[in-house]
């Protein structure tokens, strides 16, 4: 039944702001410090306590809408969302909403379909809550992430899988530092992403019952809960029984979703508008001033990739994830005759030698030009590539040089190549003549022994055509 079956998926995204103070008040947003040690009675809540609104909050908020391609809302209202939980001090969150201040935007990504647009509902801004902290003794609550400020990222249900949401997510945060919005450390919670996921048959336009899977901080946990909620509400309609809309959350250690409780309707939580807050009103010249604040974003260097250096659109969506990997490679494809190897060493051996988290790459981007054009020209071999880039990770030097030293360059000379592939053939009766009755596989143990005789430096593609010439005469 499951084949017959397809996800359908939503997102709601919480970034915290890259602002020093917190949303009403003048509170560190600094991360780690000690409990309940950067509070004060308005974001606790305290009676008599009056907000004010951080301004800077709704210049990254409008920043991030612009980004997306939303509409900004020149006038917009912040509420009270009412309800209780043990790490709100309050009992109510100052958010948005039916009148929040990004609606109506969107985003390109790119799946093994091709490229796929994602709506995006709204942005509306608002407060954290604290946070608790479980210990065998009992939970305690620090409330120094009370007030820190937000943007919900409200998505259109036009997911349809895991590696859909990874690739919408990974463009999300891409754009969010590109802007310098959100730092999206999601190890320390500064971006959060809520899961609402249903499941219909095939061709169906019928949304189904969708559950909401909570506080999701790692993309290896997204989709493995995103997995195994689908695995189960297959399961539960396969059975007969009906799917429950409600809140779950994702256990790391066994893989799977659990009940938290019913889903609460926007009826529940009596929103209201803050009787202690004005309505924000943006001036067109605030908006015109934001607009051109907005750097280069990914999707313009990806046309560009895509246009001067012949990449594929997959490849340049990779690359422009990170601004910092962007802009390297820039400088390196400035420098070589080969961009595409530059490129295919940026996405496959630099993340292997990266420490995780970082994206300092310690190799000068006119070395790893240099690598790439010896790795066109086929003066090193894909393998010696490799041992040149670690050794240039650890030390700098000359690429050719490093090579040469290490023993690790290719022969491509024919006149000195072709005695060894006649020697070989020689050698090999059987295989010649396995090859002369039309079996390929025995070419490749030519070249195999060819590369033998050279310690490895023979270049395959020349022993290759060198070795049908002498076959064939």
């Amino acid at each position: 039944m499951k084949n017959e079956l397809e996800m359908v998926i939503g997102l709601e995204i919480h970034a915290e702001l890259k602002t020093a103070t917190k949303i009403f008040c003048g509170c560190s947003t600094a991360f780690g410090a000690e409990p309940n040690t950067q509070c004060c009675p308005v974001c606790t809540g305290m009676p008599g306590a009056l907000p004010v609104l951080n301004r800077e909050v709704v210049h990254l908020a409008a920043l991030a809408g612009l980004a997306m391609n939303c509409r900004i809302s020149r006038h917009s209202v912040q509420d009270r969302k009412n309800y209780f939980y043990p790490d709100l001090p309050k009992a109510y969150q100052i958010s948005q909403y039916d009148k929040p201040l990004c609606e109506g935007g969107w985003l390109d990504i790119e799946t093994e379909g091709g490229a796929k647009r994602v709506g995006i509902t709204r942005i509306h801004i608002e407060e954290d809550a604290g946070k608790l902290i479980h210990r065998p003794e009992g939970t305690l609550v620090d409330c120094n992430r009370c007030g820190v400020p937000l943007i919900e990222i409200v998505t259109e249900p036009d997911l349809r899988s895991a590696a859909e949401v990874r690739a919408f997510l990974t463009k999300l945060r891409a754009i969010l530092l590109y802007t310098g919005v959100s730092d999206c450390k999601m190890n320390e919670g500064s971006l959060r992403c809520d899961v609402n996921l249903s499941v219909r048959p095939r061709g169906e336009q019928k949304l189904g019952t969708r559950t909401e899977m909570k506080n999701l901080n790692s993309f290896q946990f997204i989709g493995r809960a995103i997995e195994y909620e689908f695995q189960r509400q297959a399961g539960e309609l396969a059975a007969g029984r009906d799917i429950v809309q409600e809140t779950r959350r994702f256990d790391e250690k066994s893989g799977k979703t659990f009940s938290m409780r019913r889903k609460e309707n926007a009826d529940d939580y009596r929103y209201f508008p803050d009787p202690d807050l004005p309505p924000i009103e943006i001036t067109g010249q605030e908006l015109a001033q934001w607009q051109g604040e907005l750097p280069v974003l990914p999707d313009e260097r990806k046309a560009r990739y895509v246009g001067q250096f012949g990449l594929s659109a997959y490849v340049a969506e990779q690359l422009t994830a990170s601004r910092a990997v962007a802009d390297y490679f820039e400088q390196a494809a400035a420098l070589t005759a080969a961009p595409k190897t530059v490129a295919g060493l940026l996405l496959t051996e630099v993340p292997r030698l990266m420490e995780p988290g970082s994206e300092v790459i310690p190799v000068a981007p006119q070395r790893m030009a240099a690598l790439a054009d010896m790795l066109a020209r086929g003066d090193v071999s894909s393998g010696a590539g490799k041992t040149v880039l670690g050794a240039l990770w650890k030390q700098d030097g000359d690429p050719r040089a490093l090579a040469e030293t290490l023993g690790l360059l290719q022969i491509s000379d024919e006149q000195t190549l072709w005695p060894v592939v006649q020697e070989v053939v020689g050698q090999n009766p059987k295989a010649a003549d396995d090859w002369r009755r039309g079996r390929q596989a025995a070419l490749q143990s030519l070249v195999g022994q060819c590369m033998k005789q050279t310690r490895g430096r023979g270049n395959p593609t020349v022993l290759q055509a060198l070795l049908k010439r002498a076959l064939e005469q």
